[in-house]
């Protein structure tokens, strides 16, 4: 070890050292230790912590992380004692009920699942602390979705059966994220995938000391029907280019995720199946979407007979190592480069990153996908940021000629399409992707139907498949939607609960059969989910129609039948190819987009701050990545480019 590295390791011993010293002695401080990104402080009497106003915040402030007081284990209640403590103390009406009180004992924490998480915290954080007082176990507080949610439960009773393994681990991430290093000389970025293209995102970010892989998708363009990552064949373009980056698994410090979407996510199971150990950092929604998305195309492989990448253990052990972060929260993810997550408007918990690498020796901001315009569901992308060097945007609907229309006119385009196909007696089927697309839609449905007095709809609208667990996931994270939202499903009023809408059951030719309706059904490209079933049942009625509101990949059979295909093979309920002739109107309807159009686009860049010295696009088709390189340079005045896939970028 030369002279900077054992500098280095001194310096985080005097980390440790100096929260030993400013911890009040009545306090009983016991010991401090690094897990993942924080630091853990044991001590004997924690209400003597607790009581004292701006202790954790003064010392988290001298020592830049976040901390986390515990109290000796010796000193903790009894699980027994302490649950009818609490539920002494937290009043009634915030819905915490004896199964909803769980104790972590590794982490000295007690869960606590309640409908109202304010009434558990109190004014100022008042009655945490009396619990804390009381019992000695620090509480973390859960909401409990409004609508059933098998996927939270599931991935809250991970959680907490991994717990003694979520301790080591984060012991473990700690100790690499404060090792002792020298300082990085230079930093560079290699493309691995969705770079000129859509499809497999990941981007390799590297210094002398850090290797940080932002993203780790799948393409959503080939078939998922037996893909071998192992071959190098064309069909294999579905995965990033990882094994072009002359590193090995366990050589990355960490993933950093944007968001939820498999084109984004796809690829990272397999990083465990093949030895990653590593932490995956994304917001709190972020984690229980990837557990939706990732089970549901393990099924829907299964299903179509081909075989998965990973399997269901792979996905678990991924979310045994998720981090999660909130919006705005500062924290290194190695011992030179903090991420910081900031709202990206496309769907629930979306991020751009923010990446800060040195003593401020480089600061990226990855945009991941974004939406800078109105929509009913999330505000728009955030564009305030402490420090900027390059930025990489996406470009999706990067093109010149990209432009949607007024979002007034795209939502009576839906509110007339439906009425009249009702009024002539007809059915409506709306393929719609599960995350984001829904809930904007169902929103557009109920201000209309519902609440507007001009509109009545004499027909049912039912909601069916994965939707219906996506919508549950929101009403568990309010804080991430628009505030309207927020104060509704805070009070009880959720619109994914409003009464226009049904829960599908029994057979769904049952539903066909009985009349005009609407349908939301899952499978937004309809590759598959319970909107290919309602199509089946619907296809030859010229009275019916099928509405896309959404991208149909060229691949998709959502695109074949836009394009005019009038005969579709199937497998039918004996799983043998059955020909539907379409017969049923299909229409496209534009506007409701999770992503900026060229417009909203060229606004984000001129409103982002401070200003990007470069600017890189990625996640477009290649015409469009290079016209919004050229449209942003000659706005800004700035460097901007489109790589390509491969290609590396040096910073430093």
């Amino acid at each position: 070890m030369n002279e900077e590295q054992k500098e280095k390791q001194q310096s985080s011993k005097s980390v440790l050292h100096t929260i030993e010293e400013l911890i009040p002695k009545d306090a009983g401080f016991i010991k401090a230790e690094y897990e993942g990104p924080d630091i853990a402080i044991y001590v004997r009497d924690i209400a003597h912590i607790f009581t004292e106003e701006n202790v954790v915040k003064s010392i988290s402030a001298t020592v830049k992380k976040k901390l986390i007081i515990r109290s000796e284990a010796s000193k903790l209640m009894s699980p027994e004692e302490a649950k009818a403590k609490i539920l002494e103390i937290v009043p009634k009406e915030a819905g915490v009920n004896e199964e909803g009180i769980r104790f972590v004992e590794e982490f000295s924490e007690v869960y606590l699942e309640a409908l109202k998480p304010g009434l558990v915290i109190g004014k100022g954080g008042s009655t945490l602390k009396s619990i804390v007082i009381a019992t000695r176990w620090v509480p973390r507080v859960f909401r409990i979705p409004t609508m059933n949610s098998d996927v939270i439960k599931g991935v809250r009773q991970m959680l907490l059966k991994e717990s003694d393994f979520r301790k080591k681990f984060l012991t473990n991430v700690g100790k690499r994220i404060n090792r002792p290093i020298l300082k990085s000389e230079w930093i560079k970025a290699t493309a691995l995938g969705g770079f000129k293209e859509v499809g497999r995102s990941s981007l390799l970010l590297e210094t002398n000391h850090s290797k940080v892989l932002i993203d780790c998708g799948l393409s959503p363009e080939p078939s998922v029907k037996g893909l071998d990552a192992n071959k190098g064949s064309d069909e294999n373009k579905a995965f990033p280019y990882l094994d072009s980056a002359n590193i090995t698994i366990n050589d990355l410090d960490a993933v950093i995720l944007t968001h939820a979407h498999m084109d984004h996510t796809g690829f990272v199971p397999y990083l465990f199946k093949f030895g990653y150990e590593g932490p995956v950092y994304c917001t709190p929604p972020t984690r229980d979407i990837i557990a939706l998305l990732h089970f549901d195309y393990l099924k829907l492989v299964q299903r179509s007979g081909g075989t998965p990448l990973y399997d269901e253990k792979d996905v678990r052990k991924m979310l045994s190592h998720v981090i999660t972060r909130d919006y705005h929260e500062v924290t290194n993810v190695t011992d030179e480069i903090k991420l910081t997550y900031h709202n990206a408007g496309h769907i629930l918990g979306s991020s751009s990153v923010h990446l800060h690498i040195g003593e401020g020796m480089y600061n990226i901001v990855h945009s991941g996908d974004q939406k800078f315009g109105f929509t009913r569901l999330l505000d728009p992308a955030d564009t305030k940021y402490p420090r900027i060097d390059s930025l990489f945007i996406e470009a999706t609907n990067g093109m010149h000629s990209d432009i949607t229309i007024n979002r007034q006119e795209a939502e009576m385009n839906l509110v007339n399409a439906i009425s009249r196909t009702i009024q002539n007696g007809g059915k409506v089927l709306i393929p719609l992707f599960a995350i984001g697309r829904a809930q904007e839609i169902m929103l557009v449905l109920e201000s209309y139907f519902a609440n507007n007095p001009k509109y009545k709809l004499e027909a049912p609208i039912y909601l069916d498949g994965m939707l219906l667990e996506a919508s549950a996931i929101h009403t568990a994270y309010p804080e991430y939607l628009k505030l309207n939202l927020q104060h509704r499903i805070l009070s009880n009023r959720s619109p994914f609960e409003s009464e226009i809408f049904e829960v599908a059951k029994g057979e769904r030719n049952e539903i066909v059969e009985k009349g005009p309706a609407v349908v939301l059904a899952s499978g937004g490209m309809m590759n598959g989910g319970v909107s290919v079933e309602y199509f089946k049942a619907m296809s030859e009625d010229p009275k019916n129609l099928l509405l896309f509101v959404g991208y149909n990949s060229v691949s998709s059979l959502g695109r074949r039948i836009q394009s005019g295909l009038k005969e579709v093979p199937l497998p039918n309920e004996d799983g043998k190819l059955q020909s539907y002739k379409v017969g049923m109107q299909v229409h496209n309807l534009e506007g409701f987009s999770g992503h900026s159009d060229r417009r909203q686009l060229m606004s984000f860049v001129e409103n982002i701050r401070p200003t990007p010295k470069k600017v890189f696009t990625m996640h477009g088709e290649e015409s469009k990545c290079e016209d919004l390189a050229r449209g942003i340079a000659n706005r800004l005045r700035v460097e901007a480019r489109a790589p390509m896939d491969l290609d590396t970028i040096r910073f430093k």
